[in-house]
């Protein structure tokens, strides 16, 4: 709801040579095991609705790599309501080793050629692969000069994706031949952002890669000669994986398996870790646990953070009401703590395209996608929580539908995360800095007064708006600040590259958002900075 583009999914499964089938494995048998990457998918759907895909591979056939994409939810690319369509793709597409990947675009076009996984061809089975990618590098533009400099290079698509295959197909060229560890030593010299990768070969290798710094989740599962990584832990333990044998893998560690052997080694160090707080507060689902840390349990303490700040002293006309659906633990807790009622005074209308998927008119579509109750809302004191303001626009046009159609008397917004005041560089499609909402009042203060949030107040119609400090993600994440990407509230950003385009896109001298396509070179990633 907050004006954010999701990033990526990715998933991967592999049954090992057994003389044992996991009982996790299709009935089938274990040469079916890529049934699963639907399942998996379908889970993470959260995190991309644009396109989802699949690599199989399968040493009985000749076309030992076969990729499956198209544009679409997870339902409509594998046709899974229409069952001998779904049969039919899944038998073609049969095979012991898949990755899979959902699709939210943070650059490219939304076309098929931008569908995931990419997969490059060659003679040679170590050198055909294919890969699914999560994140986004912010050095694009150097790697794509460096590259575009050689007169024989060329680049066809617009996506850090295609840089990542370039430079992936460039260390196994001509005679090299390192090992996936080394492979991924190389790829971490040169890469800056943040980049979790699952790779399949037709060689049969696999591995899944988590960046130096843990900015993007990634899970694993190893139970008997069944492995499975998924961006998001939901997905392993709803495949049936025990929770015990559900684990974050370590930044900077890849899970490799080559010639039929697993191992987790270690590709990259760094001396900290910047673990993106937005996946806990509004990306993932709620039923996931990333890096120990519930995604439930921490919304449920920012909700905590948020009653212990509120000055407004509830009376019998008071409720808290979430804005579907990812601020609901945080209003229930917030509303528990004050002893108020948490009713659903919004419903959301799942029919309706999200509406920081789909461009036109954000307060039309909104008006569209949520539907104010009036049995609810009709002469009560409605503390409306949500879980981040970006734009604004969808909130304004809220307000006005709780107290128009709702009638609501009084309308007192609290947001459950700090103003966001900096673009994201590392896999999140947020604002330019001139379009985002809070550093208009801000003037250029990282800290915020009362004064601040009253005039946002006014602007959004709202009686009151009060944000959370920007130290109550530590506290609900049990997390110190330093093991956190915070630079979207704090404008302090883990990479060299982050600070650099920070530096290029931030605010000017006159408050001013810098025009971001100069940076690039590419209208097209304005957007996405």
């Amino acid at each position: 709801m907050a004006d954010l583009f999701h990033e990526c999914g990715i998933a991967a499964v592999y049954h090992l040579p057994s003389d044992t089938p996991s009982p996790l494995a299709p009935p089938q048998g274990p040469d079916q095991i890529s049934r699963l990457i639907p399942r998996l998918l379908l889970d993470m759907q959260n995190r991309g609705q644009l396109a989802a895909g699949m690599t199989t591979y399968n040493e009985s056939r000749s076309q030992l790599l076969k990729t499956f994409k198209e544009v679409g939810g997870v339902t409509e690319v594998f046709h899974l309501n229409q069952q001998q369509l779904y049969q039919r793709i899944m038998e073609q597409n049969r095979g012991p080793a898949a990755i899979g990947h959902v699709r939210y675009a943070t650059c490219g076009k939304d076309d098929r050629n931008y569908a995931q996984p990419f997969e490059r061809h060659h003679i040679e089975r170590a050198k055909w692969f294919s890969f699914g990618f999560n994140g986004q590098l912010a050095n694009y533009r150097e790697l794509r000069d460096e590259i575009l400099a050689q007169p024989d290079f060329h680049l066809s698509r617009d996506t850090d994706t295609e840089i990542l295959m370039h430079l992936i197909s460039r260390e196994r060229s001509g005679d090299n031949r390192p090992p996936i560890s080394e492979l991924l030593r190389r790829l971490r010299a040169k890469l800056d952002g943040a980049y979790n990768i699952v790779y399949l070969s037709a060689a049969g290798e696999m591995f899944a890669a988590r960046d130096p710094l843990g900015i993007r989740p990634l899970c694993y599962a190893i139970e008997g000669p069944l492995f499975a990584a998924a961006s998001e832990s939901v997905a392993l333990a709803n495949l049936g994986f025990s929770e015990k044998n559900i684990r974050s893998l370590a930044p900077g560690h890849a899970i490799i398996i080559e010639n039929g052997r697993l191992s987790i080694e270690r590709f990259a160090e760094a001396s900290r870790t910047a673990h993106c707080f937005f996946e806990w507060i509004y990306f993932a689902n709620v039923a996931s646990v990333l890096d120990d840390r519930s995604v439930y349990l921490v919304r449920s303490r920012l909700g905590e953070e948020l009653a212990a700040q509120e000055r407004l002293v509830p009376d019998e006309d008071t409720i808290v009401v979430p804005v579907p659906d990812t601020a609901k633990a945080a209003a229930d807790a917030m509303a528990y703590q004050l002893n108020v009622p948490c009713l659903e005074g919004l419903f959301r209308n799942r029919y309706v395209g999200r509406t920081f998927i789909e461009g036109g008119n954000r307060a039309d579509k909104a008006k569209m996608k949520y539907t104010p109750v009036p049995e609810v809302l009709e002469g009560k004191r409605v503390i409306l929580v949500e879980d981040t303001i970006v734009r604004s626009t969808t909130m304004q046009t809220l307000v006005k539908q709780l107290r128009e159609r709702g009638g609501a008397k009084e309308v007192h917004v609290r947001v459950a995360c700090p103003p966001i005041v900096a673009p994201c560089y590392y896999g999140i499609d947020m604002s330019t800095v001139d379009e985002l909402f809070a550093p208009k009042f801000m003037n250029g203060q990282m800290r915020l007064t009362d004064e601040m949030e009253q005039e946002m107040a006014v602007v959004l119609e709202a009686d009151s708006l009060r944000y959370l400090p920007v130290e109550a993600i530590s506290r609900s994440l049990s997390m110190q600040a330093g093991a956190l990407c915070q630079a979207c509230v704090d404008s302090e950003y883990p990479t060299a590259h982050g600070q650099r385009l920070y530096q290029l896109t931030g605010v000017s001298s006159d408050g001013n958002g810098v025009d971001t396509s100069r940076v690039f070179d590419r209208p097209e990633l304005a957007a996405r900075s």
